[in-house]
């Protein structure tokens, strides 16, 4: 929301030394999230006056039009000659009344006018467009001319009001009522302590029976509608300087002076209004659900297909407007235009005003429907006062009848549907509980008065929540106010003092060890979105029965392409290796280790917890039972250069084996060694997959896997070619872990190595012979690695010979060669006897 300080002190009279750093302050103080304060006009020097074209002259030969002009500028030039000017725009004439600059001005971005010579004539000066004064959009793009009642030698800098400063307001979901002036008002004279002007106290009329006939079918999607008319009103009226300016200083582009009123009060009072041509509504306006399949052209010119949970405005046509996000093409305002027959000036002439409150998930639910974000959508989801729709059509018919010279229709029509005020029942001293300061009764109460609520009672206050706020819907929000507006700066610091022996569980412990390892193996850490969609899922090759297609859908999904929390972590990784890729950066090693979120289909809806207490232990189990399961993972994505060539030597490509490794490394910080075993599971290249197995409780179990992605894969989420993955199951690794890890003992006695090559079928996997020999080898041995496997003429077809690098150490002794050798060949023993194996040579 952006809320120019000028029109602001309209409803709150600030000291006139505050500038809008200060109100900035202000309303920080007390809970707003003001972004910056822009400074209009800054810089900005005059002389800078209306004036009036006398003359135009079309200059030949040129690659574009150009035209010398003589304006009459009064006697800001101090001669009181007419300026000649050369300028370049076409939108004006003779005799219009145009903003023009003289040399010896400087505009916005240090831009200083002075006399100069171009296509042959010399300029003294600038006819200005409204981008050159820094006044943004103002639908022409081009020269501002003026409505001809402005004195020629006015000065133009305050006839346009170009000097403000401006508050950007990020209006956070709660708060939609400061999507208006009336609101932010509000809050500034809470925040200084001064009166508010209320723009909403208004006399209004009572509804009658002449009013314009509506009828409203779905009253829990609208329980309010004010219609009122306006009936004569001049097309060739234009907006008013002041309402245009207060309208793009607030971002907003001026239309046509209707389409400008209905902006400029739905600013003002935060009530989204729509005003119809009477001329094109056929009969009685109706509120209803949609027909499913019904369409509708809205004023963007885009035909919509309507769902039957869309709310819609109709007539006897059918539908006429997207109830609360946008009004249909049929019944635009028409602009001014002479009929070229007769010369009239034609347009709409006649208005049916609309001032409606409808139900805000409705209306959230049908922008989000139809990706349609309208100013009028953003403040129904949020929240609008039902209680201003009267006042703002009395508004919007004041303007109306003021600046369009129309004549208000005497017909009121007010359809309601009965509701009583909210209230709520709090105790005094619950803000001191929550905040943990004492405010006392008389500050409690004084606080919720200023917000607008009514109070009553002693230790007990029963509490009127004002129309405004539908976010007051619970003690702990009348807590919050008083303490937002107490100062959250005031509330006192304090360090909590846990219980002596507390610290990071050993699952925090090992989370923490897995993301230190692979940083140290040269990963880098890339945090992500935890969204995705079912087209990620699809692009991975998952299978339809593959538990990874079991997602938690969001009921309010940030983008509606990922509605799911994840259930694996590769695709958030790969999409950020993606995004490097393509900015240059070609050798990657990205990890992440996270939660992912399975649906088991038993979880069940969760209880609010309270605030002012520690929840109970079955508060907090069904709480826990209302969640997914959410396994914490680890994963690595690579691809391009593992190793850099240098003067050291030559490089190599990352490849499967390096994702293995990556798995390996994080095993190990629980205290597990892998078992590696040829895998076929999605997403990974079928003939280069690995699953990673540990052991728990005796049997194998399945924690990860790593490989080469498939080339389908690959080319469907146009990565770079032979890019790699893992990703591992920490939760499982802790469990077939021993516990807290111990740090390694460093024996005193020396090692004894001993080779051993043996030749197996080439179907045997390589893990197999490797378990084999561990568990033949017995006590004394301290590692095993693989160095080499081979093939060829040697170990005969079908066959291959793999070589291991065995290591034994005694604890309390040197080993003789005797016991290193009767170890080795009890390892070779266990090999032969369970894979078949034979000791090569």
């Amino acid at each position: 929301m952006r809320v120019p300080l000028s029109w602001l002190r309209e409803y709150v009279d600030l000291p006139a030394t505050e500038t809008g750093r200060d109100v900035q302050a202000k309303l920080i103080d007390v809970g707003l999230e003001v972004e910056t304060v822009e400074r209009l006009g800054e810089g900005l020097k005059g002389p800078l006056v209306v004036g009036q074209v006398l003359t135009i002259e079309e200059l030949e030969g040129f690659k574009k039009p150009i035209r010398f002009c003589t304006v009459d500028v009064g006697d800001a030039n101090g001669t009181g000659e007419p300026q000649e000017i050369v300028c370049g725009a076409r939108n004006f004439s003779v005799g219009d009344k145009v903003v023009v600059v003289l040399p010896g001005a400087v505009l916005p971005g240090d831009f200083k006018i002075a006399a100069r010579k171009t296509y042959g004539k010399t300029s003294h000066g600038m006819i200005c467009s409204g981008d050159e004064l820094g006044m943004g959009d103002d639908g022409t793009h081009g020269i501002i001319v003026l409505p001809p009642e402005y004195e020629v030698g006015t000065d133009a800098i305050a006839l346009l009001e170009l000097v403000d400063e401006v508050l950007d307001i990020a209006v956070t979901p709660d708060r939609g009522y400061c999507l208006s002036m009336r609101g932010v008002a509000r809050e500034t004279a809470t925040a200084y302590g001064l009166p508010l002007r209320d723009p909403a106290l208004l006399d209004v009329p009572p509804p009658n029976a002449s009013g314009y006939p509506v009828q409203v079918s779905d009253p829990i999607g609208c329980d309010r509608f004010t219609a009122r008319t306006v009936s004569g009103l001049e097309p060739e009226a234009r907006s008013p300087i002041w309402l245009t300016r207060r309208l793009q200083k607030a971002g907003m582009r001026p239309v046509s002076l209707a389409v400008d009123i209905t902006n400029y009060v739905m600013l003002e009072l935060g009530q989204p209004l729509h005003a119809y041509d009477r001329a094109t509504v056929d009969g009685p306006i109706g509120v209803r659900r949609a027909t499913a399949g019904e369409q509708l052209t809205t004023l963007d010119g885009t035909k919509r297909v309507l769902d039957a949970q869309d709310l819609v405005i109709t007539d006897n046509r059918g539908p006429i407007g997207l109830a609360g996000v946008m009004g249909g093409a049929n019944t635009e305002i028409a602009g001014a235009v002479t009929d070229p027959e007769t010369g009239q000036l034609r347009g709409t002439t006649d208005v049916v005003i609309e001032a409606a409150h409808f139900d805000a998930i409705s209306i959230a639910r049908t922008a989000r429907r139809h990706r349609l974000s309208s100013e009028a959508a953003k403040r129904f989801e949020r929240g609008v006062d039902p209680e201003a729709a009267s006042a703002a059509a009395q508004r919007t018919v004041d303007l109306l009848v003021l600046l369009g010279g129309g004549t208000a229709g005497e017909g009121v029509t007010e359809v309601v549907s009965p509701r009583g005020p909210r209230t709520l029942t709090i105790p005094a001293d619950h803000p001191d509980k929550v905040a943990g300061v004492e405010y006392g009764r008389e500050t409690v109460v004084r606080r919720l008065q200023q917000v607008g609520c009514d109070v009553y009672g002693q230790d007990e206050l029963v509490v009127t929540v004002p129309s405004w706020r539908p976010d007051l819907s619970d003690p702990n929000d009348l807590a919050e106010e008083v303490i937002r507006l107490e100062g959250y700066e005031n509330l006192p610091s304090t360090l909590p003092k846990p219980p002596a022996g507390r610290g990071l569980t050993e699952r925090q412990r090992l989370h923490r060890r897995a993301g230190r390892a692979l940083a140290g193996a040269g990963y880098v850490e890339a945090l992500n979105y935890p969204f995705t969609g079912s087209h990620v899922l699809d692009q991975l090759g998952i299978e339809p029965d593959d538990p990874r297609r079991s997602a938690v859908t969001l009921v309010n999904p940030l983008s509606d392409e990922e509605p799911d929390l994840r259930t694996t972590l590769i695709p958030g990784l790969l999409g950020a290796l993606r995004r490097n890729y393509g900015r240059g950066s070609h050798d990657l090693a990205l990890f992440e280790t996270g939660p992912v979120f399975r649906a088991t289909g038993d979880e069940k809806a969760a209880s609010r917890l309270v605030v002012d207490r520690r929840p109970t232990d079955d508060e907090i189990a069904s709480l826990d039972a209302s969640l997914p399961q959410q396994p914490r993972r680890a994963a690595v994505v690579l691809t391009g250069a593992r190793e850099q060539a240098g003067w050291w030597g030559e490089g190599r490509p990352a490849i499967w084996a390096d994702a293995i490794e990556a798995g390996r490394a994080v095993a190990r910080e629980a205290g597990v060694e892998l078992i590696v075993r040829q895998d076929q599971h999605a997403p990974f290249h079928p003939g280069r997959c690995a699953a990673l197995l540990a052991l728990v409780d005796g049997e194998e179990v399945l924690v990860g896997n790593a490989g080469e992605l498939h080339p389908r894969v690959i080319k469907a989420m146009s990565l770079p070619e032979r890019t790699c993955a893992m990703e591992i199951d920490l939760d499982r690794l802790e469990r077939a872990g021993a516990g807290a890890l111990k740090a390694p003992t460093i024996s005193s006695f020396p090692v004894a190595t001993q080779d051993v090559a043996l030749i197996v079928d080439g179907g045997v996997p390589a893990a197999d012979v490797e378990a084999a020999l561990r568990d033949g080898a017995g006590e004394l041995l301290e590692s095993l690695r693989l160095f080499d496997v081979f093939t060829g003429e040697q170990t005969g077809a079908g066959k291959k010979s793999l070589a291991y690098a065995l290591r034994f150490r005694a604890p309390d002794r040197t080993l003789t060669a005797e016991e290193a050798t009767a170890a080795r060949d009890a390892a070779v023993a266990a090999a032969v006897e369970r894979t078949g194996a034979a000791l090569r040579g």
